[in-house]
């Protein structure tokens, strides 16, 4: 459905109501709907998808790795630990409250919404659903206008299978998602672009709404002169072209060392014909962009940038088709360089001293993720622990996401908050703080009149 201010508001007192009767809260409850939820996605797999190809041309492998099989997943692990996060904590307590227990509660929210973007339409939609559902929330999604298959998939699978005062689907562009993030949610979690993820920032704070902000940035990935060239440029380049360069994880640049640069260009280009073939688009294992908007901005920086091709570089506007597109010799006056770049073109640039380049990347918005490609554990050392990241990989690209036991999220720019697993239930788990007291006895020092008692109040916190 289409939704404006007046008809959220009547979906928030729904669901409001529907929260306080008490099922989502309800551990039986969550464990039953998160079991439906992985039976119905695997119910309707074609369905999901044909959808998936339709809007983005991704072939069947990627589609069931990196969205069907990855939320089936993901569901699987919630099931299997859920009781024991969901559990109410006992930890110390201090001795100046003798007598008193401790204990954290985790609590759901109460209905929170749910911006999915379009690069990951399925599975970004569906993993912070799971942990939604997971902590006990309602929960109102709205997946991306771009994607319109997959939108229609996801309000099938969800309006035929759950109340849609539990969990409900919303469609709309912008005028739609603005009424929503400007709406007295209890949480907002949104994926998307940094210039989107400040604008839902500034839209929950007038509402004092908790907001978790999973962006992007400029990715680095830096190749140390003694990595293992062939698998690091498989590696790199399965990262990097994968959903035609549409991740927000993705290398968004190279960084390499000069004494086996060469080498490893070379071995780039023969890699990615290997990959992909000499023609690319009758490629079925490549996929597409997602719209002609995007198509324009690529190919502007191909166009502004092509004197630095060294690979691909052509386009089809009409099958919204880029080739694998490398650049050489990129400085950050390029057009490459000036933001994000989200789609498969892939600059690279060259160093010899490893401290200029954890500089240079200091000097920017702290990235998402930050990959390294070395087999010298001083290189390593000094890379992850002089730079910030969100996350990232040694000797690998993206896989560090796939981990429920890793949380996943951004820093600064990047992102606010984090989630898969465990993490997940905790960001949309409000952690409710109880201390119990004894009334077999009353300790006096605390109250008036305190006469001398500060002598011994200075014993016990000193």
């Amino acid at each position: 459905m289409l939704v404006n201010k007046e008809n959220i508001s009547v979906m928030l007192r729904e669901h409001k109501e529907y929260f306080e009767q008490g099922q989502p809260f309800d551990i039986t409850f969550r464990l039953k709907q998160l079991k439906k939820l992985h039976q119905v996605i695997g119910e309707n797999e074609k369905l999901i998808m044909d959808a998936l190809y339709k809007d983005l041309g991704k072939c069947e492998f990627e589609a069931y790795a990196s969205e069907v099989g990855y939320s089936l997943d993901s569901i699987r692990n919630v099931i299997k630990n859920l009781k024991s996060w969901a559990k109410v904590k006992k930890v110390p307590t201090p001795i100046h409250q003798f007598g008193a227990k401790s204990y954290i509660y985790p609590e759901p929210y109460g209905t929170v919404l749910i911006v999915g973007p379009y690069n990951y339409p399925f599975q970004l939609v569906i993993e912070p659903l799971v942990g939604a559902m997971a902590a006990g929330n309602c929960a109102i999604l709205k997946p991306s206008e771009s994607t319109p298959n997959v939108t229609n998939a996801i309000k099938k699978i969800i309006s035929e299978n759950f109340d849609e005062k539990y969990i409900r689907v919303v469609e709309g562009e912008k005028e739609e998602t603005s009424a929503l993030i400007n709406a007295p949610f209890d949480y907002i979690f949104f994926t998307g672009s940094v210039a989107v993820g400040k604008i839902v920032m500034q839209a929950a704070g007038k509402n004092l709404v908790p907001v978790t902000l999973e962006l992007g940035g400029k990715s680095p990935c830096i190749v140390d002169k003694t990595t293992k060239i062939d698998i690091a440029v498989k590696r790199i380049l399965w990262g990097k072209f994968m959903n035609a360069g549409q991740t927000c994880v993705a290398p968004d640049y190279v960084v390499v060392h000069k004494d086996i640069k060469d080498k490893f260009i070379n071995k780039m280009i023969d890699t990615i014909i290997n990959f992909y073939g000499e023609d690319p688009i009758n490629n079925t294992d490549y996929g597409r962009i997602i719209n002609q908007r995007h198509m324009e901005r690529l190919v502007q920086i191909i166009e502004k940038d092509k004197n630095k091709i060294i690979h691909g570089g052509t386009f089809s506007k009409d099958d919204f088709f880029i080739s694998p597109t490398f650049l050489d010799n990129i400085d950050w006056k390029d057009a490459s360089m000036q933001e994000e770049i989200f789609g498969p073109i892939l600059p690279i640039m060259e160093y010899t001293d490893l401290n200029q380049v954890i500089k240079m990347i200091n000097q920017r918005p702290k990235p998402l993720a930050l990959y390294l490609f070395s087999e010298d554990k001083n290189v390593e050392q000094e890379v992850l622990t002089k730079v910030s990241s969100g996350g990232g990989c040694v000797n690998d690209t993206i896989s560090h996401i796939s981990s429920p036991h890793l949380p996943f999220g951004g820093v600064g720019h990047s992102g606010i908050g984090s989630y898969h697993g465990k993490a997940s239930f905790d960001t949309f788990s409000h952690k409710k703080s109880v201390l119990k007291k004894t009334t077999l006895f009353n300790i006096d020092v605390a109250f008036p009149p305190y006469k001398n008692k500060i002598k011994v109040l200075r014993k016990i916190l000193k």
